[in-house]
């Protein structure tokens, strides 16, 4: 508890630390930040990505075909991080098909495209009057449901840091905006002071800190002054002017100087006590509950020497990048360089039809001589200053072998998760080698091979639940028929005569099967009993048979001397078979032989006598 106070003693001193490495390149802030913001006119078509922030996408609540109108949901938040996205303006929902994203890959996502009917009729708001003496947890989802989103870059969603899990000391209101071109939160500080504060308010009620540190960079003197003017009678608001450097604008690094106190290796500031919000999400804020307006717009920065009107704008998330250059006008140059966001962690357009997001905070379309594009990327010459102008103190060099490498446990030993992805160590590096390109290539390999190793292990343990399954179950059906067998053992074991009973069954079962000519179901070895019984029947029929036919030959009279004993009588003949009548033939033919040869005999003895 101690330590606690003496944290919040400190920041109150005024004392203010450094932050190692850093930069101080040209700031080129002068080209954007001389007038008000101005609102862009409404475009034809709007192009909404349904996921705009770190997370899920919603679930979609609208078809082609529909009529929309300003500030009506397009989607519904599901579960985990996610939050919705809302129609910029009012018209009809032409398509909801993959379109070119607001990311460095420019990989096409489910977008929304609306045709506008140039009217902006708007969605009934739900403003919160009385926030100030409403739970924070119904505050929490009503940010949510307006889709507030981290308004600095990362768009992270904000009301996860509205309902932090521990308590919380100090808040921080992060108006640095360091990096070199970008004046959107400046102007914004400079024009709606009032409307940010009534923003970090609401954040009071809800976080419960002690004490609330907004943080500028000393090169904006004007949006000092207005801040200042808006918070001088809350005394738990604290405006701290902090020196310029880049990147001083990052979490991490603001805590450090403001607090002292570093932010451990794969933690969240909410861990030592601190949570950190934008200048442009407390105005989002603001509107959220005290107007009732979804995150439906945002002011964005369009600066670069070849822009003809640079200024910030007010432009309406899903505008496609081509309309604002057209509204400031682009001097196109040959191979013109687009890009969205800073010089330094910005990223290169490729197609103009891309939308403005959350996350869009400046377009810029430099010269080549104020921004010279990366030349031919040479060896690392291994100077070092790579390594001196890290914020985080990290080694990028070893960083760059591992990610050529493609070793992820030595980029993750080297803590490659606690890059920012500034851009310092791109900017110094003699050889002109894109670092953080190399860096962001290997957290999305490290982030998709952990992602893949989750499923496999997924399928893996639901494949071994599965075997186990399977063999729980043949184990209790094998248990099962080895007790119905024990059981039939035991019972014919009991009851000696059970054989008996089961032949007499048998046999009854054959009687009433003959009595009444149906067929009733019989076991294997009565089916056998019953195929020997009919097999023995057939040989009895066939030995009667055979001893009638007998009987009939014994009876029957064969004439030895007539011709008619060689055919006998017809009924007879119809009774013997082929082969009887045949063998029937052959005795009738050996008994006229015989007939024949004892008549020639006796005719040869009467002869001789006589002679």
């Amino acid at each position: 508890m101690h330590s606690e106070l003496s944290l919040i003693e400190q920041v109150k001193s005024g004392k203010l630390w450094d932050i190692p490495g850093g930069i101080h390149p040209p700031e080129r802030k002068s080209l954007s930040n001389s007038t008000k913001i101005d609102i862009i006119p409404l475009s034809p078509f709007y192009y909404v990505p349904i996921k705009q922030h770190i997370g899920n996408e919603g679930k979609l609540l609208v078809k082609v075909g529909e009529q929309v109108l300003t500030g009506q949901p397009l989607t519904d938040a599901i579960e985990g991080l996610s939050l919705p996205v809302h129609a910029p303006t009012s018209g009809v929902i032409k398509d909801i098909t993959p379109h070119v994203s607001a990311h460095p890959s420019g990989k096409p996502e489910i977008t929304i495209v609306i045709e506008s009917d140039h009217k902006d009729t708007v969605f009934t708001t739900k403003p919160i009057k009385n926030w100030q003496t409403s739970e924070a947890a119904s505050l929490t989802k009503h940010i949510q449901s307006m889709g507030v989103a981290g308004l600095g870059g990362a768009a992270f969603p904000t009301y996860v840091k509205t309902n932090p899990t521990k308590d919380i000391k100090l808040l921080i209101i992060n108006g640095v905006e360091c990096e070199p071109y970008i004046t959107a939160d400046d102007v914004l500080m400079r024009y709606f002071a009032n409307e940010i504060t009534q923003g970090i308010n609401i954040l009071q009620h809800m976080v419960q800190p002690e004490l609330v540190v907004i943080a500028i960079e000393d090169n904006k003197p004007e949006a000092i002054e207005a801040i200042k003017l808006a918070v001088k009678d809350q005394d738990t608001i604290e405006v701290r002017v902090i020196p310029t450097k880049y990147p001083s604008g990052g979490e991490k690094q603001l805590i450090e100087i403001v607090t002292g106190q570093e932010v451990p290796s794969k933690s969240i500031p909410a861990d030592i006590g601190i949570v950190m919000q934008n200048i442009g999400t407390c105005f989002a804020i603001k509107e959220a509950v005290i107007d009732g307006k979804a995150l439906i717009h945002r002011v964005v920065t369009v600066t670069g020497e070849s822009i003809s009107r640079p200024q910030n704008l007010w432009v309406k998330l899903g505008t496609p990048i081509s309309d604002l250059l057209t509204h400031c006008g682009l001097v196109a140059e040959q191979d013109q360089r687009l890009i969205m966001g800073g010089p330094m962690m910005g990223f290169n357009i490729m197609d103009t039809m891309m939308p403005v997001v959350k996350s869009t905070n400046c377009i810029l379309a430099p010269s080549e001589y104020n921004l010279p594009s990366f030349g031919v990327e040479q060896a690392c010459i291994r100077c070092s200053l790579c390594s001196d102008a890290c914020p985080v103190n990290l080694l990028p060099q070893q960083m760059l072998w591992y990610s050529k490498a493609k070793d992820h446990e030595k980029l993750e030993e080297y803590n490659l998760a606690d890059c920012i992805e500034c851009g310092v160590c791109s900017y110094v590096c003699p050889s002109q080698i894109p670092l953080v390109q190399y860096y962001r290539s290997s957290k999305v390999e490290i982030k998709q091979e952990k992602e893949d190793k989750i499923k496999s292990d997924k399928a893996k343990e639901r494949f071994e639940t599965r075997q186990l399954r399977l063999e729980r179950d043949k184990q209790a059906r094998l248990l099962k028929h080895k007790e119905s067998a024990d059981k039939r053992k035991k019972a014919l074991e009991k009851d000696g005569n059970a054989k008996d009973k089961i032949a007499a069954a048998l046999a009854r079962a054959k009687a009433k099967k003959a009595s009444t000519g149906e067929t009733a179901p019989i076991s294997a070895d009565a089916q056998t009993t019953n195929t020997q019984d009919k097999v023995a029947a057939a040989i009895a029929r066939a030995k009667a048979k055979k001893q009638a036919q007998a009987d009939s030959e014994t009876t029957a009279t064969v004439s030895s001397e007539s011709q008619d004993s060689e055919v006998g009588s017809a009924e007879a003949v119809e009774a013997k078979s082929a082969e009887q009548i045949k063998k029937d033939k052959i005795a009738a033919t050996v008994a006229r032989a015989k007939a024949k040869k004892l008549k020639q005999a006796a005719e040869n003895k009467e002869q001789g006598e006589s002679n």
